[in-house]
């Protein structure tokens, strides 16, 4: 079974965990490490022969086509991860569609080819913004990699649907595809242990994030997606102040990435996202499903 393997492609100093400290008018002051970072990414996913989904912003794209010609050089989808990494649930409706319009059209002009998927900035569409399907859905867009069903102080639908699935919206409809957990059981209440990747995976040890793909894939026949940053891979990356928290989350075992992901790479099948989930024109009237039995299930949601 194919896993989703997914890039989220921003620089250190773009991340939510430091928005506070450092706003998007002085990004240009920051030593940037995207170029080397990504061609670090790039070059390990070469090695083991694996193509990925690369959720770029638009801001990137416009400051460093070059490295989006090279992700698409190589065989890998590039998708929208939003213009300047701005929380979907602090934007108006009006600023949202003037984000994700600039970010795909900067895309689109490097690649020549349609942007079908979408990734909010800290998965950051949460029930008090899911008013933003309906602009993808109006827009184009194919599918949403924003929802992740686990509980959260900055994103998070505790409840939604796990698995890959269409949510049926005003507009139209669209198709999720959720960040990865586990779930289980004790007594009568259910928790959900999110493996997806990024912070989890550096804090996680790698036998657990293996079992649990593992799990995924062979008792439940679905497949995982994770996540990455290019700046996950750079242990020398410059320190900034924050929150404890923050700085915990954003820092911990940046050391382990590579090693961890290795050992993942060497274990599981990979491939972009619109191919381990049959996405592959921007036709609504073309079904994006495999046939069944492919070993995964498609469920539909209502999302008022």
């Amino acid at each position: 079974m194919h896993n989703a393997l997914t890039i989220d492609v921003e620089d250190y100093f773009m991340v939510s965990a430091f928005a506070d400290i450092v706003s998007f008018e002085d990004w240009h002051r920051y030593e940037s490490r995207i170029e080397n970072n990504t061609y670090k990414v790039l070059d390990l996913l070469d090695e083991y022969g694996v193509k990925a989904t690369f959720f770029v912003l638009g801001w990137v794209a416009e400051h460093y086509p070059e490295i989006v010609g090279d992700i698409h050089g190589r065989g890998h989808e590039i998708a929208c991860h939003g213009y300047n990494h701005r929380l979907v649930y602090k934007l108006s409706p009006a600023e949202f569609r003037e984000d994700i319009g600039k970010s795909r059209t900067l895309i689109e002009d490097i690649t020549g080819e349609p942007v079908l998927g979408y990734r909010a900035a800290s998965y950051s569409i949460i029930k008090d913004s899911l008013w933003a399907l309906d602009i993808l859905i109006e827009e184009g867009f194919v599918y949403d990699s924003s929802i992740f069903p686990v509980h959260h102080d900055r994103y998070g639908i505790p409840n939604a649907d796990r698995f890959c699935h269409e949510i049926r919206r005003p507009s139209g409809t669209i198709r999720e595809f959720p960040m990865s957990t586990l779930k289980f059981r004790i007594q009568n209440s259910e928790f959900r242990i999110p493996i997806a990747g990024g912070g989890y995976l550096r804090l996680l040890p790698a036998r657990f994030i293996e079992w649990g793909i593992r799990r995924l894939n062979e008792k439940e026949k679905q497949p995982a997606v994770l996540y990455l940053h290019p700046w996950e891979f750079d242990n020398g990356q410059p320190r900034l102040k924050g929150s404890r928290l923050s700085v915990f989350r954003h820092y911990v075992n940046l050391d382990t990435t590579e090693s961890k992901l290795r050992r993942i790479l060497e274990s599981f099948s990979f491939a972009p996202v619109r191919e381990v989930f049959g996405v592959t024109t921007g036709d609504k009237n073309e079904s994006p499903f495999p046939p069944a039995g492919a070993g995964w299930g498609i469920q539909n949601s209502d999302m008022p």
